[in-house]
């Protein structure tokens, strides 16, 4: 966010998305002051701000993930503080009062950046369980529809996710990856050489799409499949593996398919990312943020490694007791 002007852009984005909400004013006063707040913040003290956001009219929510290049937040726990302000020329009021109009709220900063996650749903909702994953998809630059799809399903413990990036972006990349998340919608838990093969012929009459499928159960145990360059990787403190698909494009051509099983270890996540995506970063990008929300696990992976010419997607699955949306 360069300039003042953005700080309007992104509340009339807000107070569109939420029209057709069962929103009370209240509830719609809130979301229009903590993108002011954060908005402004960018605007005044970060470096190459940028402010993401994302409604889901499903279960009318607001997400809102902030980032910038630095300089960072040296006290965090202090910056809460009412008066408290982390550069000149602001009451040091706007972060503390976000993290109490937010329904969910994280942040990681570092001298590098920060990345700070909020949602917002209507105050009489009950907080959901801790999620146990979370996505961010942007579109190459220039472009207005992103050509990546991603999907999630949740049965009685067990996930199943599936990413999918059309080739080339724009518009009939993002036909492709549709078709793709379409044929993952209508049976999410079917045998994963199956999702592979029905997705092939899907996407005959498309230009086709990488894609990577990927289910897990509550024993942690993860089964995965896919083909092109979506690749995955699963990450602890102590353990560091990359999940290896065949080549080819799906609805082009693929050869048979072939399933991988890994145990998730203990602590671990696993990341799907397009290509969008730096195909070599160091774990030491989201080790430090295993504990976070994994939307803003996902955010801030994105935020440091795209490659800013192509669409970039980064999907994170946590371990967890139970899954939940």
């Amino acid at each position: 966010m360069s300039d003042a002007s953005c700080v309007g852009e992104a509340r009339r984005f807000c107070a569109n998305a939420v029209e057709n909400f069962s929103w009370s004013e209240v509830d719609a006063g809130r979301l229009s002051l903590i993108a002011t707040e954060l908005g402004t913040n960018l605007v005044r003290h970060a470096q190459q701000g940028e402010l993401w956001i994302s409604a889901r009219a499903d279960v009318q929510e607001v997400e809102l993930i902030a980032l910038d290049r630095g300089p960072g937040i040296v006290d965090v726990q202090r910056s809460f503080e009412d008066g408290v302000s982390t550069g000149g020329g602001s009451p040091g009021t706007g972060l503390g009062a976000i993290r109490r109009l937010a329904s969910d709220f994280d942040i990681h900063t570092s001298p590098r950046g920060t990345a700070c996650l909020i949602r917002v749903r209507s105050a009489g909702k009950s907080a959901p369980a801790p999620r146990q994953w979370g996505a961010v998809s942007i579109a190459a630059p220039g472009e207005t529809e992103c050509g990546d799809g991603w999907a999630v399903a949740l049965d009685n413990g067990r996930l199943a996710a599936v990413v999918a990036d059309g080739l080339g972006h724009g518009p009939q990349a993002a036909v492709a990856a549709d078709a793709a998340l379409d044929v993952f919608a209508s049976a999410p838990f079917s045998p994963l050489e199956a999702q592979v093969q029905n997705t092939h012929r899907e996407l005959q009459t498309t230009r086709g799409a990488a894609l990577f499928a990927m289910q897990l159960d509550p024993s942690a145990q993860l089964q995965y499949t896919g083909a092109g360059n979506v690749m995955g990787r699963i990450i602890s403190g102590v353990f560091d593996r990359s999940m290896i698909t065949q080549h080819g494009t799906v609805g082009v051509q693929v050869r048979r398919t072939e399933v991988a099983k890994v145990e998730l270890p203990d602590h671990a996540i696993a990341l799907v990312y397009s290509d969008g995506i730096a195909s070599r970063w160091k774990a030491d990008e989201v080790i430090l943020l295993l504990q976070r929300d994994p939307t803003l696990i996902a955010a801030a992976l994105l935020w440091q490694q795209r490659r800013g010419r192509d669409d970039a997607t980064v999907l994170v699955v946590k371990q967890g007791d139970a899954l939940e949306c």
